[in-house]
């Protein structure tokens, strides 16, 4: 019998995205050691939320997540910073984007 390891990730990470800055679509990498509820939010910074992009239980693993600058109404957003902040359990990470048009 073969088995295969499969490599997880050994801590929580959330990544810087790439591009950015950004127009229109950029990529959220981030890493879960541990399956967990994850909810990944962007946010104005006036602390608005603008787009809820994950929201739900995850298998521990190397993810990633597009986000193509709409809001959760799906309306193009305008140009500026914005925070993405990702939840994992006790783990939140918040880091910042900016999106030129």
């Amino acid at each position: 019998m073969v088995t295969e390891d499969v490599k997880l990730p050994d801590s929580y990470t959330l990544y810087n995205n790439y591009p950015n800055p950004f127009n229109p679509i950029t990529t959220l990498q981030y890493d879960l050691p541990e399956n967990n509820f994850v909810r990944i939010t962007i946010y104005d910074l006036m602390g608005r939320e603008v787009r809820t992009l994950i929201n739900k239980n995850q298998d521990a693993g190397f993810k990633s997540v597009i986000w193509n600058a709409t809001n959760n109404q799906g309306k193009p957003v305008s140009a500026g910073v914005y925070l993405y902040q990702i939840r994992a359990g006790a783990f939140v990470q918040t880091n910042k984007m900016v999106l030129l048009k």
